[in-house]
């Protein structure tokens, strides 16, 4: 039960970004209540045990880290790292009848050793280092003002400070510029994948989706790398609620909101406890939970588009591509049926109503980085989880039936990758105390019914670009305005992945809501 009527902020929702709003502002002396529908804290950031009498903690929905600031980190003194991947992916492919691929890491010479052995010349990682270096300079320039206020979009391309860049990323399909700087069709697949992390959308598509997405997907710590967490995403947000409880904060678990009503300058929040009253509500759940909660129209339907399956092997499987290491090749992101055709395929296949004949996905071992997740007995036996994300799988696409669906698209997602494995990924699979293999898969109809992604959105809508419309001047008006974090009403706050600025594990959103009540008073 709250342990109050009212309070200076009550913060809907317990996931990442509602635990970083509810500890900047314990920290700064307001009262704060958190309140969470489920039993637990963390949201889709959360660890796992999946399977039934087995010691591992997975990271069930989100997994890796990119987007988080280290200034979030130091500001709360969490408890928290991360550690970096030595390869940052392999993708597997076959040639003139045999199995290659290409492996991306383990020092430049390799790598480029490894570009010239796939693509017959320097050509292509000569390209790849002179537009990775230009993205990486673009994250160093955009990624701290994720932070701060809210630049224009004419702030933001001043701080960018290259035309020619800015304008290949925000104001053209990136399919443009991946055909004008690559030629590979292998090399063009892995460069796009970045656009399509749930986002269902073609390397053309006028909407830009696929730039948004991309973008930040390559800006994160201003580096663009991809972490993996110690511990677990769960170690995270068990960080984050601990340290919003010592800074004052209250959590209640158990206890679905069920409305919200405002004047514009206080509000009552419901709940399954009663009701109490709030200076200010910052909701940690995507706009269409928003909308339900004030009893308003609802905005346009998101959609998500992927699949995510967890899994717990007795050992990594062994690959058609003997020149490489599973060991290596599973220890950053292993692309499945991800060339540049493949891609686009697969996406007008899923768009005219169809699975994926070749469903493209990636694949990641969090316990070759962070072996911590496994219990003692399965690290000493050589046990390793997999962890796989499925591109192009729309939630349309399971409306019909759910459970068939998945099915279907799980066994042909491993069909996929089993051509490029010397042996059944099967026949490595640990199984449970209950006998039972050890993977589970979700759909995006799942993730809405478990976490209230909105059509297993992510992202809970399409992503923004980090700066304010160009009618709006982000340096008139209030501070929700100014920090991305406004909804229609002055007191309620968007602290969530659909707040301007949201999207993935980053905690932005509820440091920038945060900040926007602080300065308001």
């Amino acid at each position: 039960m709250p342990e109050r009527t009212s309070y200076d902020a009550v913060i809907v929702g317990g996931g990442h970004n509602g635990l970083v709003a509810a500890a900047y502002l314990a920290r700064a002396g307001r009262s704060v209540l958190v309140l969470e529908r489920l039993d637990h804290t963390g949201g889709a950031a959360v660890s796992t045990r999946a399977f039934a009498g087995v010691d591992a903690r997975l990271s069930r929905y989100s997994y890796l880290v990119s987007l988080l600031p280290p200034k979030i980190v130091r500001d709360l003194g969490l408890r928290f790292a991360v550690r970096k991947r030595t390869v940052s992916s392999y993708t597997p492919a076959v040639r003139d009848g045999r199995p290659t691929g290409l492996l991306v890491g383990g020092g430049e010479a390799r790598t480029r050793t490894a570009f010239a052995e796939l693509t017959g010349s320097d050509r292509e990682f000569t390209a790849w280092q002179r537009f990775y270096g230009s993205t990486q300079r673009l994250a160093e320039r955009v990624f701290p003002t994720l932070t701060e206020p809210l630049p224009s979009r004419a702030a933001l391309r001043a701080g960018v400070d290259d035309d020619a860049l800015w304008h290949a990323l925000f104001e053209r399909p990136l399919g443009e510029v991946v055909e004008e700087t690559f030629t590979d069709d292998l090399v063009r697949g892995v460069v796009l994948t970045d656009a399509l992390i749930g986002t269902f959308a073609g390397a053309h598509d006028p909407s830009l989706r696929q730039n948004r997405c991309f973008l930040y997907h390559v800006i994160g710590g201003g580096t663009g790398d991809w972490d993996v967490p110690i511990g677990g995403m769960g170690a995270l947000t068990d960080a984050l609620a601990d340290a919003a409880r010592r800074a004052g904060a209250e959590i209640v678990t158990d206890c679905a909101v069920t409305g919200i009503a405002t004047d514009g300058r206080t509000a009552e929040v419901t709940c399954d406890q009663g009701t109490v009253g709030a200076r200010r509500v910052l909701v940690n759940a995507a706009p269409r939970e928003l909308a339900r909660l004030l009893g308003e129209a609802p905005p346009p339907p998101a959609e998500g588009a992927q699949l995510k399956v967890n899994m717990l092997l007795t050992r990594l499987p062994r690959l058609r591509d003997t020149r490489v290491d599973p060991r290596e090749a599973f220890s950053g992101t292993f692309h499945i049926a991800e060339g540049y055709r493949q891609l686009e395929d697969a996406y007008q296949q899923a768009a005219s109503g169809g699975l994926p004949v070749s469903p493209p996905s990636e694949i990641y071992c969090h316990s070759l980085t962070d072996p911590s997740i496994l219990g003692a007995d399965l690290v000493r036996q050589g046990y390793q989880t997999l962890t796989l994300f499925g591109l192009h799988a729309p939630a349309r696409l399971f409306t019909a039936d759910n459970d068939a669906t998945r099915d279907r698209l799980l066994a042909a997602t491993l069909a996929e990758l089993d051509t490029h494995l010397a042996e059944p990924l099967a026949g490595c699979l640990a199984h449970d105390a209950d006998g039972r293999p050890c993977i589970e898969a979700r759909s995006p109809l799942d993730l809405d019914r478990e976490l209230g992604l909105p059509g297993g959105n992510i992202f809970h809508r399409d992503l923004a670009f980090p700066y304010a419309e160009p009618s709006d001047d982000p340096a008139e008006g209030a501070a929700p305005a100014r920090w991305g974090v406004a909804t229609t009403h002055p007191n309620v706050l968007l602290c969530g992945a659909g707040a301007v600025r949201g999207g993935g594990v980053s905690g932005i959103p509820g440091h920038n809501a945060a900040m926007a009540v602080l300065e308001e008073g």
